[in-house]
């Protein structure tokens, strides 16, 4: 009996200010949130690890070299009258992938989920950006936490998909943490030594809300007041562009969560952005039925510090009107590196852009439509299915491009000056980011 209790034996911690209490399922509050961060505990490596830090410095200076290298062969200076496009590594070159991660995706603002998905106490949400999962969750009090999706015992991810629970318990050990972040619970460990419960917690990232948009910053460190102010947050991840994406109805908070849609695309992220932003150029060719409601004279692009935005109007007033899926105008708003919303009619849908590899990427497409019209059921899978077709016909297009920029023959290409000012915008600020 006695090695029975010892090796069922455990440790409860309390909390640091108040005793630990079970957390409730969850409570009713409304979601007034819009910014959280935590502060950061600085992990404590072991000596032995220094052993191979030149090694690994080495190796890291000769990909950074290696990387540098491409990103110089293409000049955001040259006039997009006289302009190439990036050469075709920078869509099939591992190297240059890894320094993407870096330099891009894991600074700054990115765009990760939508605020019902953890509309209630105790949601919560998964993800991954390149080698780094996360869970974002909402605690009993209301307010949105964001923290690596790590057990701290031995590297298991703790959280999977997303759904509703009071406390993440490790599926490998049974370590148990609360939606803070604070471990409440490490199994086994009696006669541990130099254990430090307030520094085994979940290490917590900077997690933020804009409109509908939860936003994730990968970079260490502790938001001030003065970071945490909403407009502030909203101008660095968007520019002046934020502004203008709410009054010119782009950004519609009111509308409600239909569905959720993923592709899995073997062509790297670019290909599927370049894709978005070429003004149009592709629609007549490859998508007639959608250029079939489309006015493409009409198509404009505006070019601003990180987003761009491209607006055309609809056939619809020559349309039949029993079904208007487009409006009388659609707008397609790219916000750097990797996220688009897209405006139309009742509708906006979202579409979000993750790397899987040199080769291979994720698109996230998120559907929201005006509350009047959830109940339409022959509307809203009419306006579905149209979408679907869309989408497909652009991940033939994508995945073909991609074959051909890992062909010998080619190497790079040139833009079209009218129409593909947003896909050269976007290369510059790739250049911008990679050179830093």
């Amino acid at each position: 009996m006695a090695v029975l209790q010892k090796l069922s034996s455990f440790n409860h911690f309390p909390r640091q200010q108040s005793q630990f209490k079970k957390p409730k399922l969850c409570c009713p509050l409304p979601l007034k949130i819009q910014i959280f961060s935590c502060p950061i505990k600085h992990r404590i490596y072991h000596p032995s690890f220094q052993v191979s830090s030149s090694l690994i410095n080495t190796n890291y200076s000769n990909h950074h070299d290696y990387a540098q290298k491409l990103v110089q062969e293409f000049d955001p200076k040259i006039p997009i009258e006289e302009a190439v496009t990036p050469p075709s590594s920078w869509y099939t070159d591992p190297s240059f992938y890894n320094h993407e991660l870096n330099q891009v995706f894991f600074k700054g603002w990115q765009a990760v989920g939508y605020t019902e998905q953890i509309k209630e106490p105790s949601q919560y949400f998964t993800g991954r950006l390149g080698n780094v999962e996360y869970v974002v969750c909402r605690d009993d009090g209301g307010k949105i936490h964001a923290f690596h999706n790590v057990c701290r015992h031995h590297a298991s991810l703790l959280a999977s998909g997303s759904g509703k629970r009071s406390c993440f318990v490790c599926p490998y050990h049974g370590w148990t943490y609360g939606l803070d972040g604070a471990l409440l619970k490490a199994t086994r460990i009696t006669g541990i030594k130099n254990f430090k419960v307030n520094e085994m917690g979940l290490v917590p990232m900077k997690v933020a809300v804009w409109g509908p948009f939860i936003l994730l910053n990968f970079e260490n460190g502790v938001l001030s007041e003065q970071e945490s102010d909403f407009d502030l947050v909203g101008n660095e991840w968007l520019g002046t562009s934020s502004q203008i994406l709410v009054d010119g109805g782009g950004v519609d908070s009111s509308l409600s969560f239909l569905c959720r849609r993923e592709y899995t695309i073997e062509c790297n992220w670019k290909v599927f952005c370049d894709n978005y932003l070429d003004g149009g150029y592709h629609v007549p060719y490859a998508h007639k039925g959608l250029a079939s409601g489309l006015t493409l004279d009409s198509y404009s692009t505006t070019i601003l510090e990180k987003v761009s935005i491209q607006r055309c109007e609809t056939g619809s007033a020559e349309k039949d009107q029993e079904f208007d899926r487009l409006g009388s105008k659609a707008l397609y708003a790219f916000v750097y590196p990797n996220f688009m919303i897209n405006r139309y009619g009742p509708w906006m849908d979202t579409n979000l852009v993750l790397p899987q590899g040199p080769r291979k990427c994720l698109v996230i497409f998120d559907y929201f439509l005006d509350a009047s019209l959830k109940g339409d059921e022959s509307f809203i899978a009419q306006s579905l299915q149209d979408s679907e077709t869309v989408q497909i016909e652009d991940i033939k297009l994508c995945e073909a491009v991609q074959r051909g920029l890992e062909s010998p023959a080619y190497s790079s290409g040139r833009y079209a000056p009218q129409v593909e000012k947003a896909m050269h915008h976007f290369h510059c600020l790739l250049y911008e980011n990679l050179c830093n």
